[in-house]
């Protein structure tokens, strides 16, 4: 395995965009956990598979699933769905699934898998809790519901989508419980990871103090 910089927090945080530029920086491999999930939940809206649905049925739907990346494109049964899965449905419905173990474990290896001879920097909801644990750097990035909200309102507004700030609001409190109250790999700080407000910071601060928290302990 590779170093891993594994980065987690709550929707909205800027984890995705600082993942992004921090992996561009070093020359590391960048891996979107949370794309991952949301291809499988666009997987199981095409088969027609609902959140209430048994394990079995998940299971079975998912022996036809192929999800990887490539080149920072989420390739679903060879198709590239990167532009499909960022609708909020598809949103929802990858926090709904992702709280069931047979998913989780579905993904668990897909993840592990990237880190083969390649240097990442992950980001997700688990990533250095349940994914890599033993990941070389980790830090937890979080900000007020209020500035999540506005951030998640512009990206939604950005994609063309007809929100409003009060709906973008509302699912990024919703989106918190599921992933914070779930039974299964819920979202928490790891114990050694350094914690990030990223509340009124621009994108650069952060990316430069992530930066020198690095070089200063290489």
């Amino acid at each position: 395995m590779g170093k891993v910089i594994a980065i987690d927090g709550p929707s909205g945080a800027g984890k995705s965009t600082i993942a992004r530029m921090l992996a561009e920086r070093l020359e590391f491999v960048y891996l979107d956990t949370g794309a991952l999930y949301r291809a499988a939940a666009l997987f199981f809206s095409m088969k027609g598979i609902r959140p209430d649905d048994s394990d079995a049925v998940l299971a079975e739907a998912l022996k036809s699933a192929g999800i990887h990346f490539d080149k920072g494109k989420v390739i679903l049964n060879g198709k590239d769905v990167s532009p499909d899965i960022r609708t909020p449905e598809v949103g929802h419905y990858s926090s709904v699934f992702s709280a069931r173990k047979i998913v989780r474990d579905f993904l668990l290896g897909v993840q592990r898998k990237a880190s083969l001879g390649n240097d990442l920097v992950v980001e997700g909801r688990d990533t250095a809790t349940v994914i890599f644990p033993d990941a070389w750097k980790k830090f937890y990035m979080d900000a007020s519901v209020a500035e999540r909200a506005k951030r998640r309102f512009r990206q939604l507004k950005e994609m063309g989508l007809d929100v409003t700030e009060e709906k973008a609001e509302r699912d990024v409190i919703e989106r918190d419980a599921r992933d914070q109250g779930r039974a299964i790999a819920p979202l928490t700080k790891a114990k050694d990871a350094i914690i990030l407000d990223t509340t009124d910071r621009s994108i650069e601060q952060i990316l430069e103090t992530i930066l020198d928290i690095i070089r200063s302990d290489p």
